[in-house]
């Protein structure tokens, strides 16, 4: 977010902590420019109405997590390093952001997700599934669709985020390095 202006940032900042507290529906704009410390009419200025600011939001945060990945699929290591790379940089990203990752799962279940209707995918998904699909053909990952793979590791992700997050477990860096390596050893293809 380092690229918008304040007032934008704010009310961006605004509506995640407000969807995690309040889901799409109970939160009306004016609730977001009060948070934001903006007019009612500034929030305006930026976005023509709820759904542009969602949509808008919705593509910050996938530009965040794919940055998250870009910052680990350095080409020049082994797949293998920048498979734990791209896991640890994801799930840094989920830690330090968790209202994003709230945003993120309300927003691909909700009304609002009007991209789940076109085939394909956005750039997050897609540089996920190219990762994927790179290990497969080059052998580094067992014969299986590289979309499962993908789903299968983001999950994982998501789900050890979620468990630190809340508390249900206690995750540490060896835990963290531990998960990641039960993963890899999961998708791995053996017989290579």
């Amino acid at each position: 977010m380092d690229h918008i202006s304040d007032k934008k940032k704010a009310i961006f900042e605004s509506m995640l902590a407000l969807v995690k507290e309040n889901g799409f529906h109970g939160t009306p704009m004016s609730m977001v420019a009060r948070k934001a410390g903006v007019a009612a009419g500034t929030i305006y200025h930026y976005f023509e109405s709820k759904e542009q600011l969602i949509s808008e939001l919705s593509c910050l945060v996938r530009k965040q997590m794919t940055a998250a990945i870009e910052n680990g699929a350095d080409e020049s290591l082994p797949f293998q390093d920048r498979f734990f790379r791209i896991w640890m940089n994801l799930y840094r990203f989920y830690e330090n952001n968790p209202d994003a990752l709230w945003f993120f799962e309300q927003f691909v279940n909700s009304p609002y997700n009007t991209e789940k209707e076109k085939e394909g995918h956005d750039e997050f998904h897609d540089l996920i599934f190219r990762f994927f699909r790179k290990g497969v053909d080059e052998g580094f990952f067992r014969k299986v669709n590289p979309e499962i793979l993908g789903i299968l590791a983001h999950g994982n992700i998501i789900t050890t985020a979620k468990m630190q997050r809340y508390g249900k477990i206690a995750i540490g860096e060896a835990e963290l390095q531990q998960i990641a390596q039960m993963l890899w050893m999961g998708l791995a293809d053996h017989h290579t």
